[in-house]
C-alpha cells in the first residue's frame, strides 16, 4: 500500500512502488490525471475513482495509472504540490450528478462531474448532434452598477464595454500591467445602470480581489461605481443545434428565432425572472442561463428531461472547446500571455487600440502594430496519442519552436488535436511540425481554428 499526502510524495511513491494496487489519491492531483489521460484511459480509470481519497485498483488499472502519472508534466507536478488540500465546495445539483451515474472530480475547488455513464465520447457527439446540459455553476457571476460602470470596467479590460448595446454581450480578458491575462470573462450590458460579467471558478477569487483593489482606488477619486458577487444564482449551460428548440417550449413568449449569438435578456422561467444570453464555450448554438438557487433543480430536471437533452460533465466540455478553438485559462491563456499572442486580438476594441486606457496597455498596443514573436496555434495528430500540454513543438531540423498547451482526442475527428504556441512562421496553417509522446515524436499538422466548423446561430434574413 502507499498511503502518502502530497502530490509530489505520491506520484513518486506510485512510480518507484511497483507492487502497490491501493493508493490514496490527493484531491489535488485527480485534475492532472484526467487532464494528462487519453479518453481511453480517462473511461477506465474514472470508473475507479470514488468520493473517497483511497483507492484500490486492478492490476492493469493500476499499470495504466502509473503511465498517465509518468506522462504529467513536471510543471503541473510542482503546480499541483503547491496546492492546499481543502474541503471542496458543491454546486446545488451535486447530489443529482451523483444520482445520476456522475464520476464527481475535484475542479477548481469544487465536486464537479467530468463524465456521466454514456462516457465522453458519447456526450461529446450528443451537443455536436442534438442538446447537452451543463453545470457551470462553479463559474463566478458579479455586477458593476453606477453611472461610471463602465468607465472602470474599461481601465480593467479590452473591450469597448461603451459600445455595448443594452442586452449585448461579449468576450473580453483582464489584463495585467505588463500585458498578461488574469483571466478571460463574458461582459453583458444589462441595462439600465447594471454590468455582469461571468470568470472562471479558477479564477474567482484572484478577479474578485483584482476589481475590489482597483474599485477602492477609483471610488476614492468620487467616481459612482459598486460591485456585487451573486451568490444567491446558479449557472446552466444548455449546448447544441437543438437548445433553442428545447429552451422555446420553456419562454413561448420570447421569440427565440430572433436573438442574436452573444446577446441576452431577462426571461420569465417557472414563475420567476432568469436571466438568458445566447453564447457558450462548445462552438455550437446555446444557452447559459442564471437562474435562482431556489429553481435550479427543477430547471434542470425539467431540460434533462426533454428527449433530446442529456446531461454533460466537465471531459466532454473540454473536448468540445478544444475542437473550437477556445482557450481554457491556466492553460492556453495566463499571466505570461498577451492577448495578441493567444489570438485573440479581435478582443480589443477598435477605439480601444486607438485610445489604450487599460492596464498592460504599451505591450498590447505595440503588439497589435507590430505583432508578436509567437503566437497560439491549433493542429491536429493523424497518427498516436494525444499530446496533453507542456510538450515541445520542434520543426523538422528537431529545434523547439513553440509548446503545446492544451491536447486530447477529437470525438469529431476521429483524432488527436492539440493547442500551443509556436514561433512565426510555424504558426501558419499548413505546417508540418512534430512533438514527442510517449518516447517517440508524432507528426502533426497546423490548422486553421476553429478545428470543427462552428455552430454558432445566425438569425435568418
Amino acid at each position: 500500500m502507499c498511503v502518502v499526502y502530497s502530490h509530489i510524495e505520491w506520484l513518486s511513491g506510485l512510480r518507484h512502488n511497483g507492487v502497490a494496487r491501493t493508493t490514496t489519491i490527493p484531491y489535488c492531483s485527480l485534475p492532472f490525471i484526467l487532464q494528462t489521460a487519453s479518453a481511453l484511459e480517462c473511461n477506465r480509470l474514472t470508473t475507479q475513482f470514488s468520493t473517497r481519497s483511497t483507492h484500490t485498483f486492478p492490476f492493469t488499472s493500476f499499470i495504466m495509472l502509473r503511465s498517465v502519472v509518468a506522462r504529467i508534466p513536471k510543471n503541473a507536478r510542482c503546480f499541483a504540490a503547491a496546492v492546499e488540500e481543502t474541503p471542496l465546495k458543491a454546486t446545488v445539483l451535486h447530489d443529482t450528478h451523483k444520482a445520476l451515474g456522475g464520476k464527481m472530480v475535484p475542479f477548481a475547488g469544487y465536486s464537479m462531474p467530468v463524465q456521466y455513464p454514456d462516457g465522453i465520447k458519447d456526450s461529446h457527439l450528443h451537443v455536436r448532434s442534438s442538446a447537452g446540459l451543463f453545470d457551470v455553476s462553479h463559474m463566478g457571476q458579479v455586477r458593476l452598477y453606477g453611472k461610471d460602470r463602465i468607465e472602470f470596467l474599461e481601465s480593467l479590460v479590452v473591450a469597448d464595454v461603451a459600445a455595448l448595446e443594452e442586452g449585448q454581450a461579449t468576450l473580453s480578458v483582464f489584463t495585467t500591467e505588463s500585458g498578461g491575462i488574469i483571466d478571460d470573462t463574458i461582459i453583458s450590458n444589462l441595462g439600465g445602470d447594471s454590468l455582469g460579467l461571468v470568470i472562471n471558478a479558477g479564477c474567482k477569487d484572484k478577479d474578485i480581489a483584482h476589481i475590489q483593489a482597483h474599485l477602492a482606488k477609483f471610488q476614492n477619486k468620487g467616481k459612482d461605481v459598486a460591485f456585487e458577487v451573486v451568490e444567491d444564482h446558479e449557472l446552466l449551460a444548455l449546448q447544441g443545434p437543438k437548445a433553442m428548440e428545447v429552451l422555446a417550449e420553456l419562454v413561448p413568449d420570447v421569440d427565440l428565432v430572433k436573438m442574436p449569438f452573444m446577446t441576452g435578456r431577462s426571461v420569465e422561467m417557472l414563475g420567476t425572472k432568469m436571466h438568458l444570453t445566447r453564447c457558450g464555450y462548445t462552438g455550437e448554438d446555446g444557452f447559459e442561463i442564471s437562474v435562482p438557487s431556489s429553481n435550479t433543480l427543477e430547471l434542470w430536471a425539467i431540460l434533462t428531461g426533454h428527449e433530446a437533452v442529456r446531461p454533460v460533465g466537465l471531459g466532454a466540455r473540454d473536448s468540445l472547446r478544444l475542437e473550437a478553438g477556445l482557450c481554457l485559462y491556466g492553460n492556453d491563456i495566463d499571466e505570461t500571455t498577451t492577448p495578441v499572442e493567444a489570438a485573440l486580438t479581435w478582443t480589443i476594441g477598435k477605439r480601444r487600440r486607438e485610445e489604450g486606457g487599460f492596464l498592460g496597455e504599451e505591450t498590447i498596443l505595440k503588439q497589435v502594430r507590430d505583432g508578436a514573436a509567437r503566437r497560439r496555434m491549433a493542429f491536429v495528430m493523424p497518427k498516436g496519442a494525444p499530446a496533453r500540454g507542456g510538450e515541445p513543438l520542434r520543426n523538422e531540423n528537431g529545434e523547439e519552436i513553440g509548446i503545446v498547451t492544451s491536447g486530447g482526442f477529437s470525438p469529431s475527428l476521429g483524432m488527436a488535436i492539440g493547442m500551443g504556441y509556436a514561433k512565426k512562421p510555424f504558426n501558419k496553417s499548413g505546417t508540418k511540425l512534430g512533438v514527442p509522446v510517449r518516447n517517440k515524436v508524432n507528426a502533426i499538422e497546423v490548422k486553421k481554428m476553429p478545428l470543427v466548423p462552428s455552430g454558432y446561430y445566425v438569425v435568418p434574413s
